[in-house]
């Protein structure tokens, strides 16, 4: 636990509980207000898609009272470790369930079709028998992620969704086999099985889109080294876990190796990458008294680091936080379906009693009275509600995937259709992010100072090396023979070419990103290099402004760098940003009423990517950039960003529709219910056709991207 804040002088602890029991917004709401009415507690935040709640509370707040709380509310909850670890995935149990309902549905539906036929007697109560072997063991295991729901709700004296569908199932169950057992006409095991088949669906799907909303900070995570060789007093090394650093430490980190806590180098001089964490592709020199930090990785020579932070208080660490601190945001609709959720179950129960109570004083008797509650509790079935956005949120997210952008979190799809501002990192998502050298100046290189320029260029592993002897080769250069070649990190390479000294270095003052050639006795050639803008950049942006949405440039890159690239676009740009000035940026914006779209690719947009509205990545980012953000566009086109707007709108506007047609659905449905006129298969057969309905009308998403 931390102390984050102070309200009215009492310092406030921070405390993040595991709840593994929620599935849906009902609970999140009752997880909140359970914890929220504790005296002393001034806010709970639940994340979702990691089942977590962090909890600000008072000292006196002790964490076996908050987990106390919770269990009194039927959720079993139990402290965070320290380390952030990736929960159970909230899909894998729901597989099992889904398969076994389909399978019986089909098999109980091929014998429902002879007794549809006109099948009678003995053939219509074997056919009944065979049924209820498949449909009672198949509607016993499919059945239990809401009859466990359910039960934990009624033990604790309150209700949730899953109770009156529980209820109807085992009704449904109960009767149909009381009609096998004495001949009846009726079994209703088809749509029993039909209705479970279409709710497991729908929590399978959001249970998805879950689990890959989590996946960011766990990304980020695999980032730092599992452990370093440390220094001891007579100069032995050992290798230690991260976990098990400690301030004061000496780390010696090989060439080659990623560094598993912050700190300062002690000795030696090396080049660093530290395009994890700072978006800058070019590596840069480091040597005694530099401040390193978890995350980059070491390219040229043996470095001592002095450790002075490690574990969770490093710079990784609270980008880590950062990011899951943002992924507590909740959606307008998560809001609305948790308000729904309160008033669903009582209003069903209350629905279904009344039906049978009206019944049962009309004359009509227990079992009629019975087989129309049963039909009133399947046809209120939310099935088409359920499936109103995530089958429109999948149709759509295939679409686009089809035109190259992969959908990682679709309820992002949401948040996308609202954005009204756009924050772009520069390199490597502007623009490309492979530097070129001018050919311009190259053109006017005399043919032996180019020859000498690719000879010193191809001995080196620097990235702006490797560029210009590639644009040197594909202009039909061949290497000039060198010798005593020496390569200093971060100053460039130096050798002797016939009598003459000659270099290739970095330039003392450079207005932007270039090398120096030095032959002695010549004068020295200045070669500039320019990351070119991604292919339809102009276009792209010219088509946000269209949509109404402003866009900036948010980067961590030199401000020489960043103003040439907008004065290309004409954009209004920030430079030397760092990662948690990303993250205010963009909080600020939010706290405005702004709805922003965050696009980068580095592990320094992280924790941006994470509390934007919305984010996207090119398919070119980092592993943590595509891990973190919500869309990843798989081209070089920037169209990708419009094109992703443009479908996220249409997928809201047909969510809004199958809202719509799951409401009307229940308006005609469930007075025919209530009077009678519904069967329970019936009822599920209404309850699948409106879910269809809303299924076909999410399929017109096919074109969302075009």
């Amino acid at each position: 636990m931390n102390a984050p804040a102070r309200i009215a002088g009492e310092a406030l602890e921070q405390t993040v509980l595991v709840v593994p029991g929620m599935h849906c917004a009902g609970c999140m709401g009752k997880v909140e207000r359970a914890l929220g009415a504790l005296p002393g507690v001034t806010s709970a935040r639940v994340n979702l898609s990691a089942r977590q709640v962090t909890v600000a509370h008072i000292a006196a707040i002790t964490v076996p009272d908050l987990v106390e709380a919770l269990h009194q509310t039927g959720f079993p909850s139990q402290p965070r470790g320290e380390e952030l670890a990736p929960p159970a995935s909230a899909v894998k149990p729901l597989l099992a369930p889904l398969a076994v309902a389909g399978f019986a549905c089909m098999n109980v539906m091929l014998m429902s079709v002879g007794i549809w036929s006109g099948a009678d007697g003995t053939t219509r109560e074997l056919f009944h028998w065979f049924s209820a072997m498949i449909a009672v063991p198949a509607i016993a295991y499919a059945g239990q992620p809401f009859f466990s729901s359910a039960w934990s709700a009624l033990k604790h004296w309150r209700t949730n969704m899953d109770v009156p569908i529980s209820i109807g199932v085992s009704l449904a169950t109960g009767l149909s086999l009381y009609e096998t057992v004495s001949g009846g006409r009726q079994a209703w095991f088809d749509g029993t099985l039909m209705l479970l088949l279409f709710l497991l669906a729908g929590r399978a799907l959001d249970a998805m889109m879950r689990d890959r909303a989590r996946a960011g900070v766990d990304a980020l995570l695999r980032q730092a080294a599992p452990g370093a060789m440390v220094v001891g007093q007579h100069g032995t090394l050992q290798w230690i876990a991260a976990r098990d650093l400690v301030p004061g430490m000496v780390m010696r980190v090989a060439a080659g190796e990623r560094l598993a806590a912050d700190g300062v180098i002690s000795s030696g001089a090396t080049r660093l990458d530290r395009s994890l964490l700072t978006g800058e592709r070019a590596p840069v020199a480091a040597h005694s008294g530099h401040a390193v930090h978890t995350g980059m990785l070491n390219l040229d020579a043996p470095v001592d680091v002095h450790v002075t932070a490690s574990g969770q208080d490093t710079s990784l660490a609270e980008i880590a936080r950062l990011m899951e601190a943002a992924g507590q945001a909740r959606s307008r609709y998560v809001r609305i379906a948790d308000r729904a959720s309160r008033l669903y179950a009582p209003a069903v129960h209350s629905l279904a009693l009344a039906s049978f109570v009206g019944w049962m004083l009309a004359g009509a008797g227990a079992y009629h009275s019975a087989v129309i509650a049963i039909a009133v509790l399947i046809v209120t079935c939310p099935c088409a509600i359920g499936l109103a956005v995530p089958v429109a949120q999948v149709v759509a997210s295939g679409a686009l995937m089809k035109q190259g952008i992969m959908v990682k979190d679709a309820s992002a799809l949401e948040r996308m259709a609202r954005v009204d501002t756009a924050f772009l990192d520069k390199t490597g998502t502007l623009t490309l992010g492979e530097p070129k050298p001018d050919p311009a100046v190259l053109a006017l290189l005399p043919p032996e100072c180019a020859s000498v320029a690719l000879a010193l260029a191809s001995s080196s592993r620097h990235p702006l090396s490797r560029s210009l002897a590639s644009a040197l080769s594909l202009a039909g250069h061949r290497a000039a023979p060198i010798d005593d070649v020496c390569e200093e990190a971060g100053q460039g390479v130096r050798a002797k070419w016939q009598v003459c000294k000659v270099a290739l270095r970095r330039p003392e003052s450079a207005s932007a990103t270039a090398v120096m050639l030095d032959i002695e006795g010549r004068p020295a050639w200045l070669i500039p290099f320019a990351d070119r803008l991604r292919p339809d950049a102009a276009q792209a942006l010219a088509w946000l402004h269209s949509l109404g949405v402003e866009t900036s440039i948010l980067s961590g890159d030199n401000r020489a760098a960043v103003a040439q690239v907008a004065r290309e676009t004409g954009l209004f740009a920030r430079a030397n940003v760092s990662p948690s000035d990303k993250f205010d940026a963009i909080t600020a914006e939010m706290a405005r009423g702004r709805h922003v779209l965050m696009a980068g690719d580095g592990l320094n947009d992280g924790p941006a990517l994470a509390a934007a509205n919305a984010s996207i990545a090119p398919g070119s980012a980092s592993d943590l950039g595509r891990q973190a953000a919500d869309f990843v566009f798989l081209g070089d086109s920037l169209l990708a960003l419009p094109r992703a707007v443009i479908a996220a709108r249409r997928t809201m506007r047909v969510v809004r529709q199958n809202f719509a047609l799951a409401i009307g659905y229940n308006v005609l449905a469930v007075p025919l219910a209530i009077m009678g006129q519904l069967t329970p298969l019936l009822a599920a057969v209404a309850m699948s056709t409106s879910s269809l309905i809303v299924i076909a009308n999410s399929l017109r998403l096919t074109s969302a991207a075009k």
